[in-house]
């Protein structure tokens, strides 16, 4: 999981939040590495931190009770060692978020135009006319019509699909060496997600921007990715290259995720497989592997290694940069001999 020279390097990430009931352990010891012009997608089901660590590099846990360590270096800067106002000046001009709800992340008393020529302010010493100008090349930029008519309309006045662009015209604005997109999709039609995300990619090739994208869709994961890193319960879980992931998962969290996936070409009677049970409280999760009690795998490990031992990220058979976290001693077979047959009968018969 390390490169040469990374523009981001996560090292041993952790996050928690004191509660009155006890401590929430978002994140446990988050670690990777994405290079510039590169996509890591972040994948798991709702509560596995995937959120949360990327807030922790956008330093938006500052000003609360959460509990951060760990290093994340941005260009062989340490972002948790910043001051307030070191943080504040890279925020935006060297690692910007587009968020998944942009209806309430903009705000409605200003419109869209002053809300991205803002952010274009904070960074650079020009006149409200510059950075509007700028603002509505953005706008044109990023597939909006009319953009000088457009920069001068509300958030409100601007459909879903419109919203999403203008968040990322704001994003982009600044030309960030670094793009978190948190469900850049949710909500919109296919036809809009498709755009979104094909906007997305000709905007990482022509300012070469690295890209995190946080997301529930795997098939967003296969078009955009280059890497993925699987979370459970704050941990990652697995970590490889996006093709290495998708045709051979050696963790069955993973399996899991992949048996979720509606077949387009499966009989409309098909029912999906999903993962039972539901995910574990991070304010007590359970002992050795957090997803042991969901495992329909735990039964082949010897000496109830998966309920007493946290396993530790170890390579997959296919080595290089996949690694997973199971006990299991030949997780490739498994999945070829059992899993594979389930999700992708027509595969198992070609081969």
């Amino acid at each position: 999981m390390v490169t040469d020279t990374p523009l981001l390097s996560v090292r041993d990430l952790v996050v928690h939040f004191p509660t009155q009931d006890g401590i929430v352990k978002a994140t446990e010891g988050l670690t990777y590495d994405l290079d510039r012009g590169k996509t890591l997608g972040i994948v798991g089901e709702s509560g596995s931190g995937k959120s949360v660590s990327s807030s922790a590099i956008m330093g938006l846990h500052r000003g609360s009770n959460a509990q951060v360590s760990g290093e994340i270096l941005l260009d062989g800067v340490d972002l948790l060692t910043l001051s307030d106002e070191g943080m504040r000046k890279r925020r935006g001009r060297d690692v910007a978020m587009i968020f998944q709800d942009p209806l309430s992340a903009m705000h409605p008393y200003y419109t869209v135009g002053n809300q991205i020529a803002e952010a274009y302010r904070v960074h650079h010493d020009v006149s409200k006319k510059v950075a509007k100008k700028r603002a509505i090349e953005m706008l044109d930029r990023v597939g909006i019509p009319q953009p000088d008519v457009r920069v001068n309309d509300y958030p409100h006045q601007f459909s879903g699909g419109m919203r999403q662009r203008a968040m990322i015209a704001m994003g982009l604005i600044n030309d960030p060496a670094l793009i978190i997109a948190d469900e850049p999709t949710t909500a919109l039609d296919v036809t809009v997600q498709a755009q979104i995300l094909d906007l997305l990619q000709d905007l990482q090739r022509e300012f070469n921007s690295a890209i995190i994208i946080i997301t529930h869709d795997l098939g967003v994961v296969a078009e955009m990715a280059d890497d993925v890193l699987v979370m459970y319960a704050g941990r990652a879980v697995e970590y490889g290259p996006t093709k290495e992931i998708l045709t051979d998962p050696e963790m069955p969290y993973t399996w899991g995720l992949l048996s979720s996936v509606p077949d387009v070409s499966a009989p409309v009677d098909a029912k999906l497989i999903p993962i039972r049970g539901n995910p574990p409280s991070l304010l007590n999760p359970p002992p050795g592997c957090p997803f042991n009690p969901r495992c329909d795998h735990v039964d082949k490990v010897v000496d109830d290694l998966c309920r007493t031992l946290l396993p530790e990220l170890t390579p997959a058979r296919s080595g290089g940069n996949h690694v997973k976290r199971c006990h299991l001693a030949n997780p490739a077979r498994v999945y070829e001999q059992e899993i594979l047959p389930e999700i992708a009968p027509d595969l198992v018969e070609e081969d």
